[in-house]
């Protein structure tokens, strides 16, 4: 559900783009890609929609949701390598994509006064003690999802000048807008836990020593429906699980045994049928009160899946945390463990579940957002 440099899904494929190979992930952008389709087929034959495939130069909202993950392949040699990607038949696009990471190159120094875009995917808000997002300082930043969908849609609007310092242009809000929304229907790009020295939980506005698990991203999954990994296999990662597993284990009829070209025939009829479905079936409560502004719909989003990524917490026992160098930094590392829970629903099933919800709703409210604003 990729659904950044940590939490950055990479896409197993990128679109348009000529001489440029990466590596398989399953069909990682699948959850972006769902998302994505569900705005199309709700805007399909709309005013708003032809405004769409104007700024995008004919790029459906589908494809556009997986760029921005795409993009971070040009984190390790930047975008002027000669051997860098292009998204070829969309030059303008391609141009403006390219300025926007020269304007947010990656960098771990949270001081910089140019901020990563991996930056742009979530916020790591603590959900133990449980929390809104307004309601404290730790783990938030000027630079985070909640800030960058306003952002986008004030650039949309007029209000935002299309030459600011983050090279965000009208194409590329949508672009971003595309995706921002899917990822902060993610719980684990929202919330987070913090752990002291000790490996305890610990709350960061009180011990400012405490380490965020970062998603997950350091943390290895243990559940008790997990098949038996097979040699050279690694551990499921505890923020992958929700990117990748949760996501395929929509379509439980596709075997993960097949090679990319037999995933992605397997998968394409299922995902249109189910986007389609989706599409047609209003979710519930996806609408927000009517007295929220439009710019502060991404805060009211953050508030409702704080709950969901605290249970997704709760429901696992965290062992063996400890304090972990990672590239230029320290990050909380260790192992988490399905608990058993009262109501007998195994985590993988809970999870699924939860998934379908928010990629039903991220589809309708990105559809939504984009009619409002264009």
């Amino acid at each position: 559900m990729k659904f950044a440099s940590r939490r950055a899904v990479f896409s197993a494929t990128v679109l348009f783009a000529i001489g440029f190979a990466t590596p398989l992930h399953a069909y990682a952008p699948l959850g972006h890609e769902i998302v994505g389709a569900i705005a199309d087929e709700r805007l399909a034959n709309t005013p708003t929609a032809v405004k769409i495939r104007s700024l995008l130069d004919g790029i459906l909202l589908e494809k556009a949701a997986v760029i921005p993950d795409e993009i971070k392949g040009w984190d390790k040699k930047g975008v002027d390598d000669p051997k860098s990607f292009r998204y070829s038949t969309h030059p303008k696009i391609d141009e403006q994509l390219r300025d926007f990471w020269r304007a947010n190159q990656p960098t771990h120094d949270m001081t910089s006064t140019m901020p990563s875009h991996h930056w742009f995917h979530y916020t790591d808000v603590p959900v133990a003690p449980a929390q809104k997002y307004a309601a404290g300082t730790a783990g938030r930043s000027k630079w985070d999802i909640v800030h960058m969908i306003p952002y986008c849609v004030g650039v949309l609007q007029g209000r935002v000048p299309e030459q600011n310092e983050r090279k965000i242009t009208k194409p590329v809000a949508v672009i971003l807008l595309a995706h921002y929304v899917g990822d902060i229907h993610q719980p684990l790009h929202v919330g987070a836990v913090y752990f002291d020295t000790q490996g305890r939980v610990a709350d960061p506005d009180k011990d400012k020593s405490a380490l965020a698990d970062e998603g997950g991203n350091t943390f290895t999954l243990a559940l008790r429906d997990e098949p038996p990994r097979r040699r050279g296999i690694h551990k499921t990662k505890f923020h992958g699980f929700w990117d990748y597993d949760a996501v395929n284990a929509l379509f439980p009829e596709v075997s993960n045994t097949l090679n990319r070209s037999e995933l992605q025939a397997q998968i394409e009829p299922l995902k249109r049928q189910l986007v389609h479905e989706m599409a047609a079936h209003e979710p519930q409560n996806w609408r927000l009160p009517l007295n929220i502004d439009i710019q502060n719909y991404a805060a009211a989003w953050a508030d409702e899946i704080l709950p969901i990524a605290r249970e997704a917490h709760e429901r696992l026992q965290f062992t063996n945390v400890h304090p972990e160098e990672e590239e230029d930094r320290v990050v909380a590392a260790g192992e988490a463990k399905e608990k058993p829970e009262p109501d007998h629903i195994a985590y993988r099933a809970w999870a699924v579940n939860i998934v379908r919800e928010e990629l039903h709703k991220a589809g309708w409210r990105l559809a939504d957002l984009l009619e409002k604003i264009l």
